[in-house]
């Protein structure tokens, strides 16, 4: 029931400006007819925005606030328990409503002095040289939809509870801010689409499913995991690996089941130097070195 795929509906509109979210047959919303057109409503403003216009702002629904409140009331404690230090004081800085869903300007409001981050709305799927190479200029594409009522503890894509309860509270702490900021401007170097396929593999490895050592504790700074109910409590089962960029960017996974392998972290000094700095240095190049370094 809590599987975690990371897949975004893509997003399409028509001569007419019809739009249309095409969610997979096996979508929890797929065949409720008013949630399909709930999707098209908030995403037609976000397609069509341009960075200077305002961000278009949502109408949350009762449904979809209860949604949000049932989500922060229920992964509060888990965080607590398996969280980083550093997630859970961006947490407390950012200081996130539990009872309503915050409009994607209030979270960039509260974000800019911590870490100088805003948001852009996303309709649905990004393309990942803009996805990537935006966050070398402090900008994270968020999603405005949630997921559908039946399952508030399950989405088969990111959601706006994904990206903000995941992504903006890691935002919030400058230091992890700052190695997504490396990530950025590492995409924005790659000059071929393999190179930009390893970025976002390293990526996936750390900022969506990391996990890291504090004082001889595993615990979670990734956002996929800080997101999810249920991976959030099945990630010290996995088979924990040392951080290794090679393995990453080679390793086979399923984005549509929770991650067997994960690589971890020995503290915040090698998020922020060594995965950090892997993205600093970053080039077209690098896979190879890698590459023959492992042989």
């Amino acid at each position: 029931m809590f599987d975690e795929g990371q897949l975004y509906a893509p997003v399409t509109a028509d001569e007419d400006g019809k739009v249309t979210v095409h969610l997979a047959d096996d979508h929890p919303g797929a065949h409720d007819p008013e949630y399909r057109r709930r999707r098209e409503e908030i995403a037609g403003p976000a397609l069509g925005w341009q960075p200077g216009d305002p961000v278009p702002r949502v109408e949350y629904t009762d449904s979809e606030n209860d949604i949000w409140r049932t989500v922060c009331r229920e992964l509060a404690p888990k965080h607590e328990r398996l969280a980083i230090r550093g997630y859970l004081e961006g947490k407390e800085a950012l200081a996130l409503p539990t009872d309503h869903v915050p409009q994607l300007d209030e979270v960039s409001a509260g974000l800019g002095p911590l870490s100088g981050f805003r948001l852009h709305p996303a309709a649905g799927l990004v393309p990942l040289d803009v996805f990537y190479g935006s966050l070398a200029d402090g900008v994270f594409h968020s999603t405005q939809y949630l997921r559908h009522p039946s399952q508030p503890l399950y989405t088969p894509e990111p959601d706006v509870i994904h990206e903000v309860v995941g992504h903006c509270n890691l935002l919030a702490n400058p230091a992890i801010a700052e190695v997504k900021r490396r990530a950025g401007e590492a995409a924005l170097r790659c000059e071929t689409p393999e190179g930009l396929q390893y970025v976002a593999d390293v990526f996936w490895f750390t900022i969506e499913f990391g996990v890291m050592y504090e004082h001889g504790e595993l615990r979670a700074y990734g956002a996929g995991l800080l997101s999810s109910y249920g991976e959030i409590e099945e990630f010290r089962g996995a088979d924990i690996r040392p951080v290794d960029f090679h393995q990453m960017a080679t390793l086979a996974y399923d984005i549509s089941h929770y991650q067997p392998i994960l690589f971890a972290c020995d503290g915040m000094g090698e998020l922020s130097d060594r995965v950090g700095g892997f993205f600093a240095g970053f080039d077209d190049e690098t896979p190879t070195r890698l590459a023959h370094d492992a042989a």
